[in-house]
């Protein structure tokens, strides 16, 4: 099983809002890209949210979020997985959150892409390391494969969570 490991921090000292997964896909991975899946939800929710769609250039979609005051990054600085199902995740490592808030110290809610996401940082980050009162929302999985729920219900509790933000 190989060792995965996780993308920088996508985010600016402005940043008001962290949205969390829980370590990116085998595609993603191989783009080097956060949420490089063509069926993953999350950038056509970002399009729909702060104008960061999915026909966009990359860097583009990035300087749009950290202009709209989200920052993105994932829970597990590395983990062991085949395949990109987050039930599959083993030997995970988390994220150095404490010196990630202290940069960004007008972080004040963080957002879960996902059940998973929540329960890695609730185990390996909560009450582990030293963090700014925050308040948590977890939100719908923008993942292929959570696709129990219809995109229009998904967009609703985005943006109730995030809100509209342009």
């Amino acid at each position: 099983m190989s060792r995965l490991h996780s993308f920088p921090p996508v985010a600016d000292t402005c940043a008001t809002v962290l949205i969390l997964g829980s370590m990116p896909g085998k595609e993603s991975l191989r783009q080097n890209l956060y949420y490089g899946h063509p069926h993953n939800a999350f950038w056509k929710i970002m399009g729909e949210l702060v104008g960061a769609h999915p026909g966009l250039p990359y860097a583009q979609r990035l300087a749009i979020l950290k202009s709209s005051g989200i920052a993105l990054w994932d829970v597990l600085a590395s983990c062991e997985r085949e395949g990109s199902l987050d039930a599959d995740i083993r030997a995970e490592t988390a994220n150095d959150f404490a010196a990630f808030f202290a940069r960004h110290p007008h972080i004040t809610k963080v957002c879960f892409n996902g059940s998973k996401a929540e329960q890695s940082f609730r185990k390996f980050v909560l009450d582990r390391q030293a963090l700014p009162p925050l308040k948590f929302q977890r939100l719908p999985s923008t993942s292929p494969a959570h696709a129990g729920m219809r995109h229009e219900e998904k967009l609703k509790v985005w943006r109730q969570a995030i809100g509209p933000r342009i």
